[in-house]
């Protein structure tokens, strides 16, 4: 048979149609399939869904990147602990044994332990905590010798005003008094008043330290010291002495309650070993050229001549100035004999 006519009047050679013949039984490579029954179900469950067509399991969306913003917080306070460590290793020890500041009681004094919890437990006690210079050398109308038994009676003065047992329970300080110039009239003033009718200015605690028996008592032997004695020239020749010492009292009630607080006295004195050619003194004596002192825990108010620890329900009414810390040896005296002045403690 000769070629085959196409419709349109082509023709078509024996190859093309051996070709179609054989496409025709076999099927081509790119003609459409009958989809499956299960292919048809399925198709028909997506078009009645027509919510799950975008954000399918096929399309998800893209993962945003994660915040690292807690890396940052979790490094900051990891930093932050590494520093208060480095900087305060005592609260970190406080803080894991429950010992310190977290636990009051175990700061508080006792009968047994009055120093408890103060600096002052580390200070000497009694004269041995008022230094001396080293080396005595003359000065003014004084040898050398002189000024070091100068500086020895200014530290007795220091001892009998203010550690002496009888004038600590409200005796009258004779041992001390016999130091003084008995001509220098300001003073001898002071000493025939302050004792009979205390005030602002003639207070016996301007000069001595005392407690009154009826209300409060010492605790033991012990009273704690810290401070110097310190020299030189002073007026028309003299020797001039400065004594800066500050003295811990452990006191109790006298009522009997176990409570025990610690009366602070920081006391500055300026004494003046005169001349006898040049002033009118007695050997052995000097005149007293200033005197201040600071309290904690000593009183506030009216002078009545005595230290008055704040017991019990006083004890919270006892300062309601500005804060002090008893213990700063290096600030000067805010106060010169003015019992208003109280300021509230930070330690004692």
């Amino acid at each position: 048979m000769g070629a085959g006519t196409e419709p349109d009047g082509s023709s078509r050679s024996d190859e093309e149609w051996e070709r179609f013949l054989r496409e025709s039984v076999a099927g081509t490579a790119d003609a459409p399939k009958e989809p499956s029954a299960r292919a048809r179900e399925v198709a028909g469950r997506l078009r009645a869904e027509p919510h799950r067509g975008r954000d399918g399991w096929r399309n998800l969306p893209p993962e945003r990147p994660r915040r690292r913003v807690g890396r940052y917080v979790v490094g900051l306070l990891a930093l932050s602990a590494l520093l208060f460590v480095a900087l305060a290793p005592g609260r970190v020890v406080h803080l894991v044994t429950g010992s310190g500041s977290s636990r009051p009681d175990a700061q508080r004094p006792t009968a047994q332990d009055p120093f408890r919890g103060s600096p002052a437990a580390t200070w000497a006690s009694g004269a041995a905590g008022i230094a001396m210079p080293k080396q005595a050398t003359a000065v003014g109308w004084m040898s050398a010798a002189e000024v070091e038994r100068a500086l020895t009676r200014s530290r007795d003065f220091l001892v009998a005003s203010s550690l002496d047992r009888g004038v600590l329970r409200g005796e009258r300080p004779e041992k001390a008094i016999a130091l003084i110039n008995p001509h220098q009239k300001d003073v001898q003033h002071l000493l025939r008043t302050a004792f009979r009718t205390p005030d602002e200015k003639n207070d016996p605690l301007l000069l001595f330290s005392r407690f009154q028996p009826a209300r409060a008592h010492l605790v033991g032997d012990v009273v704690k010291t810290r401070g110097a004695l310190t020299y030189r020239e002073g007026e028309r020749g003299a020797l001039q002495v400065t004594a800066d010492v500050t003295f811990v009292y452990p006191v109790a009630p006298t009522n009997g309650d176990d409570e025990v607080l610690r009366t602070i006295v920081r006391r500055e004195l300026v004494l003046s070993w005169d001349d006898p050619d040049k002033v009118i003194t007695e050997p052995g004596t000097f005149s007293i050229t200033s005197y201040k002192y600071v309290t904690t825990n000593g009183g506030c108010g009216t002078p009545t001549g005595y230290l008055v620890p704040p017991f019990g329900p006083d004890r919270h009414a006892d300062g309601s100035g500005e804060e002090v810390d008893p213990y700063d040896r290096d600030t000067p005296f805010g106060r010169g004999g003015s019992p208003d002045e109280c300021g509230r403690a930070t330690r004692s």
